[in-house]
């Protein structure tokens, strides 16, 4: 099986009365001709938050402009978690969600944190208008009723002054006129634009690496080095924490130069948020084999750097991303100006700059030569390399102690 694989994400943009795109929704798409949600559950939810957030980013997917995102039931009431703070993303309540007390008390609690809520296909029922004086955004399905229906919904959602008015469904000029005649501000519509989808390609998961991460992790007193350690074993996770760094930045620059500061950063409750939604939303298995050989060359690099006085955990973060800019086939420099790195990590990554490049340049000589090189360090190096990457991803238990992190 690959060790990469496509990764999509539908999108669709919302437009102010004048035309103009004023934010997108994100919408869950399972393949490259998927022109509709074939599932709408906490899976396709987790994947679409999961790819947005760590495969894409979400400035490269809607710019300075607003995202909305569905929401399932579990992730409303707390069963499952939103790794990322109140900011661009509104959160948006799916239909089909029974609007009950927990329900209510769980759309309280995201407002309190800051969140803006937007109900989805609102149609004056009794039940989902408990939500209005919460809200912030009322979506009203413009082909479910006619018009005075639909002038009625639109004089009930005006009596809560915050909630801005969304008309969706718009599938005819008539239906735009009627939504500009009854003053709604935001229009989504297949006459305005169709829902668009967006590519790219992500590692595949460790599953296995992610199971031991949680357990890691749900320990009631966690440990640092062996937290970092399990981020470490699974490259595909290792990116998406640094991008994660990114995520809770609140658009303020952030830089690391190893996945030990990214964790620290983050917080090991939102090391593990990420972790329990990649568990949720990761479909596919990895090739175990060739993201095994990307930990090897990791950890690689942290040996020889570390010999020759150089920072370990920065060197390891130089060998993972570069294995993984190899696994994706795509130029390093795609993958670095997506990271908060340190300049000194970007530039041997990208360019072999530096002391970090140089024992990036020596290790990947050395894995390509290693069958006719006699350099005796690197192969002693390669060789400690292989047994703890082999007791790392096999029996967590019995691998060596995590090096001193720095």
């Amino acid at each position: 099986m690959d060790s990469t694989r496509p990764v999509h994400i539908g999108r669709q943009a919302l437009y102010d009365r004048h035309g103009h795109v004023a934010a997108y929704e994100l919408l869950f798409r399972d393949g490259p001709e998927a022109m509709h949600a074939t599932v709408r559950d906490s899976a396709a939810t987790s994947r679409v938050i999961v790819e947005a957030f760590t495969a894409f980013g979400i400035p490269e997917l809607v710019g300075d402009r607003r995202c909305f995102i569905n929401l399932t039931r579990e992730f409303i009431v707390g069963e499952l978690p939103l790794p990322f703070p109140p900011g661009s993303v509104g959160l948006e309540l799916m239909a089909g969600i029974a609007v009950d007390d927990e329900v209510l008390d769980g759309v309280a609690r995201l407002v309190e944190q800051g969140h803006r809520i937007a109900v989805d296909d609102f149609a004056g029922d009794a039940s989902r208008a408990r939500l209005l004086p919460l809200a912030h955004y009322a979506k009203v399905n413009m082909l479910a009723s006619d018009r005075r229906a639909i002038a009625a919904i639109a004089a009930q959602c005006r009596r809560y002054p915050r909630v801005r008015l969304v008309a969706q469904r718009v599938e005819t000029h008539e239906l735009l006129d009627l939504a500009h005649k009854l003053q709604f501000q935001l229009f989504q519509g297949h006459v305005l634009s169709r829902p668009h989808l967006i590519t790219t390609h992500a590692l595949s998961p460790s599953r296995l690496a992610r199971m031991r991460l949680l357990a890691e992790l749900a320990a009631d007193e966690v440990d640092l080095d062996r937290a970092v350690d399990a981020v470490e074993r699974d490259p595909a996770l290792a990116v998406r924490v640094l991008r994660g760094v990114n995520a809770v930045s609140n658009g303020l620059p952030q830089q690391v130069s190893s996945i030990l500061q990214a964790v620290v950063m983050l917080g090991i409750p939102k090391v593990r948020q990420w972790a329990t939604l990649m568990m949720v939303a990761d479909l596919a298995d990895g090739d175990e084999a060739q993201l095994t050989d990307a930990v090897v060359r990791a950890r690689m690099c942290q040996t020889v750097a570390e010999r020759q006085g150089g920072s370990g955990p920065a060197a390891f973060t130089v060998g993972l991303l570069s294995a993984i800019g190899d696994l994706l086939g795509r130029p390093a420099s795609e993958l670095t100006d997506r990271l908060p790195l340190t300049d000194d990590v970007a530039e041997a990554v990208v360019h072999g700059r530096g002391q970090l490049g140089a024992v990036l340049t020596e290790v990947r000589t050395y894995q390509r030569d290693a069958p006719v090189a006699d350099v005796p360090d690197l192969a002693e190096d390669l060789l400690a390399a292989l047994r703890w990457t082999n007791a790392t991803l096999t029996e967590p238990d019995t691998a060596d102690s995590p090096a001193p992190r720095t």
